[in-house]
């Protein structure tokens, strides 16, 4: 299976868009890079072909505009084609950039998940489209190569770093169905095994690991950070340039790569141990919770492969 996104459309931002844009910090003026969507214009849906292919992706938004409680998220009937053109509730969140033919992202201190402090506008990977619970083990293997750019985001004034950090693609664990069965667990949510993040301009890949390396049985499905915990790699600085990024899994084994640099490869026993499926996520999680926090990432294309 292979499915990608790009784009070459775009809409209207609202009145939020500009009063953050003019009042909060960003890390650059984004007309200085060139960056800067047009207000106003859209794509003649009639003459163009939809290149962006969300058929196996559901979006999750930083907003409860519907009321129920959660954060908002539209499945992938609602987005394919330029179907995410006509939701309203999308916009300013996800939106086109014609000038550049690429996919904005943008996020900001909201609603969030039942696991989660932080608020996102993230795609998440879908192999099955009806059923969420159909995922990916590493024995599967999968790909996902994109390029994309962290255009603007707000200044950190609580911590020693100058901006706030966001994630940008994520492998995420997920208990399996037949584990869920077995153990009749109230939650399938797992730990995140790749987390891909911008801290000040640089990219850094957290990798889970285990605490005690002779865990095993199903002591490995205990998803706190008493059992799994972070290993912290900087791969290097990319500021606010576009960069390319792709992660490939595995048996044992994780591959991460910025640009043309060598390979970060991860085999360590914590690997052979994995007990969860997994699906990818990209997109816009910022890692504040402060009510001036904003961040606009720009996606130019993304390709999953299994």
């Amino acid at each position: 299976m292979k499915f990608a996104f790009s784009s070459t459309a775009f809409v209207l931002k609202t009145a939020l868009f500009l009063s953050l844009w003019m009042s909060c910090s960003s890390v650059d003026n984004p007309e200085d890079n060139n960056t800067s969507t047009t207000i106003g214009q859209i794509l003649d849906t009639e003459n163009s072909t939809p290149i962006i292919d969300f058929t196996n992706w559901k979006l999750t938004l930083p907003v409860d505009l519907n009321n129920n409680g959660s954060p908002d998220e539209f499945q992938p009937n609602q987005l394919v084609g330029f179907g995410y053109q006509n939701e309203t509730d999308i916009q300013p969140y996800l939106y086109d950039d014609t000038s550049d033919n690429s996919l904005v992202f943008y996020s900001i201190p909201d609603v969030s998940t039942s696991n989660s402090s932080y608020s996102r506008t993230e795609l998440r990977e879908l192999i099955n489209p009806n059923n969420a619970k159909q995922n990916w083990s590493l024995n599967d293997g999968g790909e996902m190569i994109g390029r994309l750019q962290v255009v603007s985001i707000s200044e950190d004034a609580d911590t020693s770093a100058n901006f706030h950090k966001v994630i940008v693609m994520q492998i995420h664990g997920i208990i399996s169905e037949e584990d869920m069965a077995i153990h009749g667990f109230s939650s399938n949510n797992g730990p995140p095994l790749i987390k891909i993040y911008w801290k000040d301009g640089y990219i850094w890949s957290h990798k889970k690991s285990l605490i005690d390396q002779t865990t095993c049985g199903d002591a490995l499905l205990e998803t706190s950070s008493a059992t799994w915990f972070d290993i912290k790699h900087n791969l290097g600085y990319v500021g606010f340039e576009a960069f390319d990024f792709r992660i490939l899994a595995s048996t044992g084994r994780v591959e991460v790569q910025l640009n043309n640099q060598e390979p970060l490869v991860y085999t360590d026993v914590s690997l052979n141990k994995w007990p969860f499926h997994n699906y990818f996520k990209a997109g816009n999680y910022l890692g504040t919770t402060s009510p001036n926090g904003f961040a606009y990432i720009k996606y130019f294309s993304l390709n999953v492969i299994h």
